[in-house]
């Protein structure tokens, strides 16, 4: 039990547009506010697992863990991987196994500093036989929601409610943005705004449906759970954590409504966690869309297949970012998600992270939440890499959580 990992501390930068910045003055402002909150000093730091997808595209920078070294002015073990989620399960891994007792987590992405070809290296990303075929990177978003209306009979005025339904979304995430300083969008939007961008763009998705390019830095530390008494009094511990794949090319996937790789890894992390999914009170979820907003509340088990439109339309009518699911109270992306804080890939989960470690340990400000007139216990994070192609879920628990 002493092994059970922890995290003590988190931080991030602003996400947006940081083109005068370099990659590593994004990630040592990250570390280095995550560090100073839990007073650890470098040399206390046994590894590091950092996560990006296109810095050796938008920056020519390879090695990451050569300029992670320079940083930190440590020797020690040092991984990259795509995606924060992906370096916090390894992470977990080697603490629950004894190898470490405390590691820095972190995730960097510079994805403005090449408009001219991060479009084509995200739809390559997502799935390149859609590429070659003159897909966009919102393609697959529109196959699965065109599959989804076709499975589930969503036919005549039932279309416009789900239409309505998705526009919530949006219209959600931007006005929980507005409390997150580190948000990259600052503004209302209305129904009417995200409606009418899709009339423009004569789809049945538009400008106010997808997440941003955006920059940005994220990182966390963390230990064993008998060390991490020691270094804060609130620990956030990770009670699950799995991970699942899914075939590259969309189209080939035996089931467009969904991502299969979600439902294996959520399944799994829940397992780990003995806990279900009423037991959830917050999540992070990866809303690159507000289509994957959707289907993902039912991948995670929130709701029954082909039923959460109706719980998107019916409630969050004051956008106070939570759903009315099965008599429930589910909070969804508190921060904003990716739709309103950004979307630095590479940098994303962590931020996710941090969303749900600051609402559990009750300091999310004016974003903090209550259920049943307490702090949240149960947090969930969910990351994709892909077109759902690599999913990730993590499971963490406050200190009132029996470890």
């Amino acid at each position: 039990m002493q092994n059970n990992p922890a995290i003590v501390a988190v931080g991030r930068t602003k996400f947006g547009e940081h083109y005068g910045k370099k990659p590593e003055k994004l990630i040592e402002e990250a570390w280095l506010t995550a560090s100073s909150r839990c007073k650890l000093e470098r040399k206390n730091l046994e590894a590091c697992y950092l996560s990006d997808c296109f810095l050796p595209i938008t920056n020519k920078l390879c090695l990451e863990e050569g300029f992670l070294s320079e940083l930190t002015q440590l020797h020690v073990p040092m991984e990259v991987t795509s995606s924060v989620s992906a370096a916090l399960l390894a992470a977990c891994n080697a603490i629950r196994a004894g190898v470490y007792s405390t590691v820095l987590v972190g995730g960097i992405e510079k994805m403005t500093d090449r408009w001219d070809k991060i479009r084509d290296d995200l739809m390559l990303l997502e799935d390149p036989w859609s590429y070659y075929a003159g897909g966009t990177p919102e393609a697959n978003h529109e196959l699965m929601l065109r599959a989804y209306m076709k499975k589930y009979g969503i036919t005549g005025d039932n279309i416009e409610k789900l239409s309505l339904a998705l526009a919530k979304v949006a219209v959600k995430n931007h006005a929980q943005a507005l409390k997150n300083k580190y948000a990259q969008f600052h503004r209302r939007i209305t129904i009417e705004q995200v409606i009418s961008a899709r009339k423009n763009a004569r789809k049945p998705l538009g400008l106010y449906d997808f997440a941003p390019i955006s920059d940005g830095a994220s990182a966390l530390i963390l230990t064993n759970a008998k060390l991490a008494k020691k270094m804060t009094d609130k620990p956030i511990y990770v009670l699950g954590g799995s991970s699942a794949t899914d075939f590259l090319t969309f189209p080939s996937r035996e089931d467009l409504t969904g991502f299969s790789a979600t439902r294996i890894a959520m399944k799994k992390a829940l397992k780990i966690a003995n806990l279900s999914s009423w037991d959830i009170e917050i999540a992070e979820i990866y809303d690159q869309s507000t289509v994957m907003e959707l289907i993902s509340l039912e991948d995670l088990g929130f709701c029954e297949s082909g039923t959460a439109w109706k719980s998107l339309r019916g409630t969050c009518q004051d956008y106070d970012g939570y759903y009315e699911v099965n008599g429930k109270k589910l909070f969804v992306n508190t921060n904003g998600g990716l739709k309103a804080d950004g979307n630095p890939i590479g940098a994303t989960g962590g931020a996710q992270i941090y969303e749900v470690f600051k609402q559990l340990r009750n300091e999310a400000g004016e974003r903090q939440v209550t259920t049943r007139n307490t702090i949240p216990k149960i947090g969930c994070i969910q990351e994709l890499e892909g077109f759902g192609t690599k999913a990730y879920t993590t499971i963490l628990g406050g200190e009132t959580v029996e470890q």
